[in-house]
């Protein structure tokens, strides 16, 4: 049984009258029994006039007025496609609740104008509401009655369900989401379901009459319970052995004599008591297993009953604080208020820590704003690897002018780069239609106190102009989104659209070769760009045709970007974002990897900036070098170094390589093929294009991690030195990262309610997929064993190398 069976309404809960949707009439209509032939051939030609007359029955009798669709005379296949609401509600039916429907064409007289009729229970035998389309055949000649049970059922006799009737039920199922849905083979399974119709409409012939109905569908199953303090009684016990399935109404309460024990047990008049209190050996391992719980793990009664017992006692541990928040009741005030008095006096808690304290399972304003006065103790450089997803808590808060979202404010206007940063932020969550006034209202605070500003004691720029340079960054998105249009308007192959590109620059809008005043870098706020070099600046060959552009900078340099419009670029901000965090937790740890973080800042819903890294791809590279290593012999040669390449160079290529190994692997990185690998003239190698996280993947069975056999083989091959050096960072950093883990969770558990796609669908899955790949359950001696099987099983793929050879012939097709 899932965790989806417990999922449902009860029917009785349900305040909304019954709706359904009559649909249409399948099969031939009976011909006209008059004798005369000449009578007959103007029946044929004649078009029937239908309706349908809908009655509903509770325990046989009629309840309500019967209904009628409109009238329909177009002729075969009749079809109304009319939305029926019944007077009576979902909360008065009965289990033995049925609709008796009525078809009558009104082109015949009174004896010949009856069709047909159907009945069909409206709960089917396991008490469950029937939702979907339901094919009734309809008994010609026959007024639907309405009595318990009927005469006339709708559901076909399970001795003459043939092929057609299977395939429907699964079609219902599908239409109801309870099918997973999968593109390419729906399409060949529709395919093959015409077809099916199409062999059993002409063995069957034009014998029956069928009714297509659509039931109402939930956001659940809805389950039938009469009103009132009445429960569904299980069937007397027989000697069979079929299972009986009996509903629990009160799955997912409250047990009334728990919470009573619970409130009993946290007595306030306790808390003198509970002061001196000190746990056992057993409870103490008990307490220190607890607070090794990911962020993402609930507490059971027991575990929350043992942290706030010895509350008291887990004062000085600062660990402790967020597990113990957890179980405060705080709909108990007099609880809430002890708790928020243990917590002022409580050990200052890490910045990791105070990042769970702002995600939404917190709610009380005062632990969110002890959270953002632990933020506060976090340097610039620290608070920009978290501003995205504090942004993002802002959905999280109380209020839109929220303690966050001042905290935020007023520490930009110290730093023009996060002010530049949280400018963006904001502004790209303005098209979000639920939070849209919460991010307007911080955006107008910024503007508000940054004008506010004065020169510096420095003489820098006063807040006036800070802030202009700052929308200056807008007005220049703003235009290259206008190129772009004119560019892609160009017909023919991309070196045309370049020209086109370099004709703009240099004609129409030479105001950007020049820029009137210096525009902040919307990548890197601290750099001054003056100008686009139009001859410097080009086209990548790309169905969406994004711009490479190369700016001059205020201090005589140069900086490339490339601008894309059309396609959404948060999910790369967010994994580069954790690219460049997860470097500096590496580093940190006396590891440097050779990571490239590259800057990416989406500007909008469909447009963004990213930093360009001169590189080339791996595919590239192995169809003119024949392998890595000639590649890198190019730049690096050494006749008495490794593979006649430096030493430095070829360490440089096994650390990138290990690190996005480890890197991919935790955040579940898929769609990589060599295209999508870059490798940089002094070894380093690193990912781009990250339109799959989280584990999903468009190709079947991914391995573990990217790992290809030329990569292997630019190491010396499986029995190399260098390649078991390769494994070594892999294991060392793997076990670093997993030090972090609770703060990688927490940024991603701040993310929940963002608009990134693989986030979005599903965030509670997500997250927990991120915290499966870090196995908290093993030792570092255990993750070494088992990060290695990993390697080499992601090594011996076979299947991703059948992809990646269909892949390079796609591309050269291309």
């Amino acid at each position: 049984m899932t965790g989806n069976e417990f999922r449902f309404f009860l029917s009785c809960d349900i305040n909304l009258p019954v709706t359904f949707r009559v649909e249409s009439l399948e099969g031939a209509l009976p011909r006209n029994k008059t004798p005369s032939s000449e009578v007959e051939n103007l029946a044929e030609e004649r078009n029937a006039e239908l309706y349908v007359e809908c009655a509903l029955y509770i325990d046989g009798a009629p309840f309500g007025l019967p209904t009628r669709t409109r009238l329909e005379s177009s002729g075969p296949p009749y079809c109304w496609n009319e939305l029926i609401t019944l007077c009576t509600k979902y909360r008065d039916l009965t289990a033995a609740s049925q609709l008796a429907l009525t078809v009558w064409d009104v082109s015949c007289g009174k004896e010949d104008g009856l069709i047909g009729g159907a009945t069909i229970l409206l709960f089917s035998s396991k008490k469950q509401l029937k939702t979907g389309k339901q094919k009734l055949r309809l008994w010609q000649g026959k007024e639907a009655d309405g009595s318990f049970p009927t005469s006339t059922p709708g559901k076909v006799p399970r001795n003459e369900r043939g092929e057609l009737e299977r395939l429907e039920k699964l079609m219902n199922k599908y239409e109801r989401g309870q099918i997973q849905q999968i593109d390419w083979l729906d399409r060949l399974a529709f395919k093959s379901i015409e077809n099916v119709k199409e062999r059993e409409s002409s063995r069957v012939g034009n014998s029956h009459l069928y009714l297509v109905v659509d039931f109402c569908s939930f956001e659940h199953r809805v389950v039938f319970q009469e009103s009132g303090a009445n429960f569904l009684l299980p069937p007397p016990i027989v000697t069979t052995n079929e299972l009986v399935i009996v509903w629990d109404p009160e799955v997912g309460k409250t047990n009334p004599s728990e919470h009573k024990q619970l409130k009993l047990a946290r007595s306030l008049t306790r808390g003198i008591i509970d002061k001196d209190l000190k746990p056992s050996s057993t409870e103490r391992k008990s307490i220190q297993r607890i607070l090794k719980y990911p962020p993402t793990r609930n507490l059971s009664g027991d575990e929350r009953q043992l942290l706030w017992k010895f509350r008291f006692s887990l004062m000085s541990e600062k660990r402790a604080l967020t597990k113990f928040l957890r179980c405060v009741e705080w709909s108990d005030i007099q609880e809430a208020k002890q708790a928020l008095e243990l917590m002022g006096r409580w050990e200052t808690i890490d910045v990791c820590d105070a990042l769970e304290l702002l995600s939404p399972v917190f709610e009380s304003e005062e632990v969110r704003a002890y959270a953002v006065s632990v933020l506060e103790r976090a340097d610039d450089e620290e608070l920009q690897c978290y501003l995205l997803q504090l942004v993002q808590a802002l959905r999280f808060e109380r209020s839109d002018k929220s303690r966050l979202s001042q905290f935020l404010v007023q520490r930009s206007l110290r730093n023009i780069e996060l002010a530049s940063f949280l400018r963006w932020y904001v502004a790209v969550e303005l098209y979000d239609p639920t939070y849209a006034k919460r991010f307007y209202c911080t955006y107008e605070i910024l503007e508000e106190n940054m004008m506010k500003l004065g020169p510096s004691v420095n003489g820098s720029e006063d807040g006036f102009k800070l802030w202009q340079s700052l929308v200056r960054q807008t007005e220049l998105t703003a235009q290259l989104c206008s190129i772009m249009r004119d560019v892609r308007n160009v017909r023919g192959n991309t070196q045309k659209k370049i020209e086109k590109l370099r004709q703009l620059l240099s004609g129409l809008l030479s105001e950007l070769t020049y820029f009137e005043e210096p525009i902040r870098s919307p990548l890197s706020p601290d750099i001054l760009i003056t100008g686009i070099e139009p001859s410097e600046s080009s086209i990548f060959k790309s169905a969406l045709h994004p711009l490479r552009l190369t700016f001059r900078t205020a201090t005589g340099g140069s900086c490339k970007i490339i601008f894309k419009k059309g396609d959404d670029i948060r999910q790369d901000q967010l994994v580069v974002q954790m690219v460049s965090l997860m470097d500096r937790l590496l580093k940190a740890e006396n590891l440097d990897l050779c990571l490239t973080p590259y800057q990416v800042l989406a500007t909008g819903q469909d447009e963004g900036m990213l930093e360009f890294i001169p590189s080339r791809s791996l595919a590239l590279i192995l169809s003119e070098h024949r392998s890595i290593v000639s590649y890198l012999q190019k730049f690096h040669p050494d006749e008495h170094g490794p593979f006649g390449i430096t030493a430095t160079c070829l360490d440089t290529f096994i650390k990138s390589c290990a690190g996005y190994s480890v890197i991919t692997y935790i955040l579940g990185i898929g769609d990589r093929h060599l295209d999508n690998l870059l490798l940089r003239d002094d070894g380093r190698l690193f990912h781009v294009d990250f339109g799959f996280i989280l584990g999903r993947d468009p190709k079947p069975f991914p391995p573990p991690m990217k790992l290809c056999k030329e990569m292997v083989e630019a190491m010396g091959g499986m029995e190399s030195q260098y390649y078991t050096r390769f494994k070594t960072y892999c294991c060392e950093a793997y076990n670093i990262l997993r030090k972090s883990s609770n703060l990688i969770l927490n940024l991603f558990y701040l993310m929940a309610g963002s608009n990134i796609p693989d986030i979005a669908s599903d965030p509670e899955k997500g997250i927990l997929k991120l915290q499966e790949k870090f196995n908290l359950d093993l030792d570092d001696e255990a993750c070494i064993h088992f990060f290695q099987g990993l390697i080499t099983d992601s090594v011996n793929a076979l299947f991703p190398q059948m992809v990646e050879t269909i892949h390079r012939w796609a591309q050269y097709w291309r």
